[in-house]
């Protein structure tokens, strides 16, 4: 069973036998396919099964030339229509099965951010083809299995003087990372100075009113991560086969925008724009590729 799939709305389902009926219905249905050659005359099928208005589950087979599928995997995913620009976007296989993750080295939290690829059929295509692609921007989702609402803290500067701050950070930690010994010092000290600044601070206020935002990679797996984020926006969406309702909030997270799904049920507190989201998530999303050799020509 996938931990995340009472995220979208089965948290009564605890067996992939009872699962299993909704699997047989991706497949028979054939919504929204993708199919690609594989080997020994067998066809690499993904099927979508649409839960609710950009979520559902994903299923990926292998059907052998006397027509029979065979199922390798399946997830639950979350779409998302904001996307990330990049610049050094790459990607990883498993080691398990032909998954990918991908990796955004330019994410704007200052860390490398791993994610689960959820379009690694596609990605499988182009590898066969041979062709040099690029990442140019990632659509992110993160599903949580259980988080809270915090209220929101009050903001001593303006949007521009945050905004300004925030880019000149993002230039500072880009030019670390390019070996800046100046940057680095600077970076090091304004850490320092942060660091010793909430400790004076924890002796009279809580935590959770001192840091307004926080990402940090979290567990033994590499694609879940613990956050804490503003509430910019939220819809409710209901699972058309459990009528259990979805919570979809987008979450500026350290200047990152991005979509995290959590079952109202599992949900602590009343979510608003405004507030807080405070929870783990597995993080995951979906590459938009561009074939590097085409775009080296129409630079030049």
């Amino acid at each position: 069973m996938h931990k995340f799939l009472r995220t979208i709305g089965f948290s009564k389902i605890q067996t992939d036998m009872q699962l299993e009926p909704l699997i047989e219905r991706a497949v028979n249905e054939k919504n929204k396919t993708l199919v690609i050659n594989g080997t020994d005359g067998s066809v690499i099928e993904q099927y979508q099964l649409p839960v609710a208005p950009s979520m559902g589950i994903a299923v990926v087979g292998e059907r052998t030339a006397d027509g029979v599928f065979h199922r390798n995997y399946y997830f639950p995913y979350m779409r998302s229509y904001d996307g990330t620009l990049t610049e050094a976007g790459s990607v990883e296989r498993h080691l398990e099965k032909e998954t990918y993750a991908g990796v955004l080295e330019d994410f704007r939290s200052g860390i490398t951010l791993i994610f689960y690829l959820t379009n690694s059929v596609q990605l499988r295509e182009l590898v066969k083809m041979q062709m040099h692609v690029k990442a140019r921007q990632a659509f992110l989702t993160g599903l949580a299995s259980e988080g809270k609402i915090l209220l929101p803290i009050e903001k001593k500067e303006d949007v521009e003087t945050r905004k300004s701050k925030s880019n000149e950070r993002r230039s500072l930690v880009e030019a670390a990372r390019q070996g800046d010994q100046e940057a680095i010092n600077t970076l090091t000290e304004t850490d320092i100075n942060m660091y010793n600044e909430a400790q004076h601070r924890l002796l009279t206020e809580d935590l959770y009113s001192i840091v307004e935002t926080s990402f940090m990679p979290t567990g033994v797996e590499c694609d879940i991560y613990s956050i804490l984020g503003e509430i910019v926006s939220l819809r409710v969406k209901e699972n058309v086969y459990t009528h259990e309702n979805v919570v979809d909030m987008k979450i500026n997270c350290n200047d990152c925008i991005f979509h995290v799904a959590i079952n109202e049920s599992d949900l602590e507190g009343v979510p608003a724009v405004g507030r807080r989201f405070k929870g783990k998530i597995w993080m995951q999303g979906n590459l938009e590729f561009v074939d590097e050799d085409k775009d080296k020509d129409n630079e030049e």
